[in-house]
This record gives C-alpha cells, structure tokens and sequence, in this order.
C-alpha cells in the first residue's frame, strides 16, 4: 500500500468516526431538547384526600408508608364527613373523596362521572358506657332505642338507668350506614346528642352514664362497652364471616377513572401492601 493510499484510508477512517460522535451528541441534545420522548416514571405532586373522618385515620397512615415509596408526592387528609367527600370530588376540590357508606343512587345519577374505589369493609359497633350492665341487644330493641321508644336500660335487662343516645350528625357516613343497616324507616331520636365525629362519639359515650352508640370498628377502644347484636360480638372475625351484620363499605371516589397520582395511590391502597395496613387499623381488607 503506497503512502498517499494509506493515509487516505486513515483520514476516511477518523472522519467517520467523528460523525458518529456528532450524531450520539446531537440524539442527546435532541433528548434534552425534547424532541424525543424521555421516559420518567418518578412522581411529584400534591393529592389531595378530603372526606369521611372514619376513612380518615387508615388514609393518615396509607398516605405515610406511601409518601414513604414516593419521596416526591406530598398527600393532604382531612375529614368533613363522607357527603363532603363526595361533593368534594365532584367539584374538583379534592382529587379523591372518602365516604363511609354506599354511594347514594341520586349522587350517581347526577354525576355520572363518579368512579367508586372501595378500600375496606368496616363493621359498626354498638357501644356503650363502661358502666352499662347490659351485655346484648336485638336489633329491634337497638331500633327503638335510637328511635327514642326505649328510654331506660330497665327495659332491656339492665338496672334503672336513663339512656342517653349519641349519634353522627346528617351529612356523616357513619350515620347514613347506621340508618340504612339498623333503622329502616324509622328515625333517629330527636333527643339525640349529635358528634361531628366518630372520636367525640367515643368520648361522649366514655363520660355520660348510660350513654349509647354507634363507633367504627376503628375506633373501638376500652373508653366504651361494645354490646352484642343479637348474640354476636362486634368483631373483625364475625364481620368477615358474616355472622355479624353491621358492616359497610368504605369508600373513596374520584371524578373520573383516576389519573397520575391519584391512580398510583389507589393502586398502592388495594395492593399486598396497603391492604395488609388496611387490615393492622382495624378494617377489613376487600382482598
């Protein structure tokens, strides 16, 4: 090979290979530029949670192992009840709502958009003041002791001793899950002391002799005496098999089929993971 031909052969050689530099560089700047699409799976953001204050406390600690996995979403919770959750949704204030109870047909109907995600199945407890010496209730003498009809523990077997009920005020799924379960038609006592929440029930019931009421499953603690419905405890294991009675969804809806970060919560809640959290706050998971 003469000379001129292999220096020739040389300069072809290192010229492609300085085109082929120019064009990795050029795919790159194009990359950064954005005129190629760049696959990020990393999430950031805020979701905002608003709703019933009985999914609250298992939404508080979703949110803190979830926040755990996605270091860049931040996850805002606060109650107001479950028809505020829905509302919430609907009108784009909240990116999902929490409600305690079935999803009306008239909230359906008027917002056809609404998408359903139940989380958990919970039971409500009937409970009472430590005090009580009544252990167990029929449902129709529950019936007529919110209705207001029985007005002393002497009529179901216990000593002479005024009944003060408790309850939720309108608007709390709890309360609407309670009616819907246990009350048929009949309507809660005018009587009633009305809770804006699940805990002030608790503690109400805890301090007035007497007292009377419904509690989430998730709050039942040794600050009330939980009665048996005829003739079953109220407890996770009688919910699951059915042989307790009192037991209602818990829900969380958005307006629409779920989007970004609102979709990957919701799945990380009916995940292993998140139902196994579900099932160490006292609920029931629903897988």
């Amino acid at each position: 090979m003469s000379a001129i031909t292999k220096y020739a052969s040389i300069a072809v050689l290192a010229l492609l290979t300085l085109l082929g530099a120019c064009g990795a560089d050029s795919g790159n700047e194009a990359a950064s530029n954005g005129t190629e699409p760049v696959e990020d799976n990393s999430l950031s953001g805020e979701l905002n949670v608003v709703g019933s204050t009985t999914v609250q406390p298992v939404a508080e600690v979703l949110t803190e192992a979830f926040e755990a996995l996605e270091s860049d979403v931040i996850v805002f919770v606060q109650g107001g009840g479950s028809s505020v959750g829905v509302r919430s949704a609907v009108d784009g204030t909240a990116d999902i709502g929490m409600a305690s109870r079935e999803i009306k047909l008239s909230e359906l109907q008027e917002n056809p958009e609404l998408r359903v995600h139940t989380i958990a199945r919970d039971g409500i407890a009937i409970v009472a003041e430590p005090g009580v010496t009544v252990d167990n209730l029929s449902k129709e003498q529950i019936r007529s002791i919110f209705a207001g009809e029985i007005t002393n523990w002497n009529e179901v077997g216990g000593e002479n001793l005024v009944i003060t009920v408790v309850a939720r005020e309108e608007g709390s799924g709890t309360r609407a899950a309670f009616e819907e379960l246990v009350m048929d038609d009949d309507l809660i006592s005018g009587n009633a002391i009305l809770q804006p929440s699940n805990g002030a029930v608790r503690t109400s019931i805890s301090v007035i002799p007497g007292a009377v009421g419904f509690l989430s499953f998730g709050y039942l603690d040794d600050q009330t005496k939980p009665l048996a419905v005829d003739g079953v405890l109220p407890t996770e294991e009688f919910a699951a098999s059915g042989s307790y009675t009192i037991v209602r969804p818990l829900n969380m809806v958005t307006n629409g089929p779920p989007e970004g970060i609102a979709a990957v919560f919701l799945e990380f809640i009916v995940s292993e993971d998140g139902q196994a959290i579900v099932a160490s706050e006292g609920y029931l998971p629903v897988n």
